[in-house]
């Protein structure tokens, strides 16, 4: 789009309307998309954006069952071992703490700003907008709160956590009867929950939020 255009659109106070490749910067007029189709930039061929209004439905069922199997996943042990008659178990939070009584305080705040700290606010944040959007409503502080979103998400490593867990598991088996915990399994189901969040890209909620009737 050429400058003269874009500062005609910003003028005109349509500059919601307008998108950005994130790769060479060319800003192009956002059209609508018919359901499957995404938008590709000419210059670079890069994806700018696509039609996300089923992805948008979606949303807050799967956020709220992602924040139950979050809670699950905290509140119940991850794995047990049986080493010689001797069974131990342990959660997320008590491997943090053990990482940090065994002196190693950056590895537990990291452990648990990745795990715990930012999936967590990730999703309290997700629940904060979308139900006011639900009644069709525009939550206060709505662009700082997607700015958040778009900060914090690099930031969710639950799923790095999950595989470590699994090569530990594997590598502790031939020294101990190893028994998966319920948190184990509900962490294996949040990654594919999450999995199908982060497909959505939270500044699309703009859109919908510009789509949606006033109350």
């Amino acid at each position: 789009m050429p400058p003269s255009a874009a500062a005609e659109l910003a003028a005109s106070g349509t500059t919601n309307a307008l998108v950005a490749c994130h790769y060479c910067d060319a800003l192009y007029q956002r059209a609508a998309l018919a359901p499957g189709e995404r938008a590709c930039c000419l210059r670079c061929g890069s994806p700018l954006y696509q039609d996300s209004r089923r992805a948008y439905r979606r949303q807050l069922p799967l956020t709220l069952t992602a924040l139950i199997l979050f809670l699950i996943s905290n509140a119940y042990p991850i794995v047990a071992m049986d080493l010689q008659g001797v069974r131990t178990h342990t959660t997320l939070l008590g491997a943090v703490e053990a990482l940090y009584a065994d002196h190693m305080e950056l590895v537990a705040f990291l452990v648990f700003a990745t795990t715990i700290l930012f999936p967590l606010t990730e999703l309290l944040m997700m629940c904060y907008l979308l139900v006011p959007m639900t009644r069709h409503r525009m939550p206060a502080g709505f662009e700082r709160i997607v700015r958040g979103i778009c900060q914090t998400r690099p930031w969710g490593m639950i799923e790095v956590f999950m595989i470590g867990v699994l090569v530990t598991l594997v590598k502790l088996s031939s020294m101990a009867e190893v028994l998966p915990g319920v948190a184990l399994w509900s962490f294996g189901a949040l990654v594919v929950v999450l999995a199908a969040l982060l497909s959505f890209d939270p500044r699309d909620l703009w859109q919908h939020l510009d789509e949606a009737p006033a109350p």
